[in-house]
């Protein structure tokens, strides 16, 4: 049985034509290649572009990861702070009626609008009823605060010094407040003395009062 010659392969041949697709280039004309070089130049271009997309996708996609982790840690650190809120809830609720019950106390130690005659007058009967002599009782310009107005009160009295302090303890025990500010003494006229001193009551606003103050106040919105 006669044997089927194999094909022979001029290899030096193949080089010889593979080299001379590559010879005399123009790098400013690319189409007129021989066809290996142009493919070549094709599959370079390609994994080149698929290659700085891939980047600028991998750079964008690790700076949302980042974000998020950063994220995940706040969400982490509030989710600790609500449960640890909500474990404590009947306890933050009994506070919140004792401060709540204790506002209402001090709310109910200062005198309405209404009211404030009545407790100037409470001042001047502490002081008469301590043998006192006023040589000066003028209530100064209200200043208003955001929940509530501050009335000073310039007061002198002449007594004797237990009289003056009876008095001074009086004012404190009164039922509604008033400080005693800017306290000073000085000797007087047959053994008594002078008390120099700026009495500072205090009463609340009432809603419309309030609403006033917040419309008027910096930063409000118009």
């Amino acid at each position: 049985m006669a044997k089927i010659p194999k094909p022979s392969i001029d290899v030096a041949a193949l080089q010889a034509s593979l080299k001379s697709q590559f010879t005399g280039l123009n790098p400013n004309d690319p189409p007129s290649w021989p066809a290996l070089p142009r493919y070549l130049l094709c599959v370079a271009v390609t994994i080149a572009v698929v290659a700085a997309l891939w980047f600028v996708w991998l750079s964008s996609s690790d700076e949302e990861l980042t974000a998020e982790q950063a994220k995940e840690v706040q969400l982490k650190e509030d989710y600790k702070k609500k449960l640890v809120q909500a474990v404590n809830l009947d306890a933050l609720k009994k506070q919140r009626e004792q401060v709540q019950q204790y506002v209402t106390q001090l709310e109910k130690q200062l005198p309405g609008k209404a009211e404030m005659d009545a407790l100037l007058s409470d001042i001047n009967q502490a002081g008469l009823g301590r043998s006192l002599q006023f040589e000066l009782f003028r209530p100064g310009q209200v200043s208003v605060k955001e929940y509530y107005a501050e009335l000073p009160i310039a007061v002198r009295v002449t007594g004797r010094y237990h009289d003056i302090g009876a008095f001074a303890a009086d004012i404190a025990n009164l039922s509604r407040i008033v400080t005693l500010n800017n306290f000073s003494l000085a000797p007087g006229k047959d053994g008594n003395l002078t008390m120099d001193t700026t009495a500072k009551t205090f009463r609340y606003l009432d809603p419309d009062e309030v609403a006033l103050q917040r419309k008027s106040a910096p930063g409000a919105k118009k």
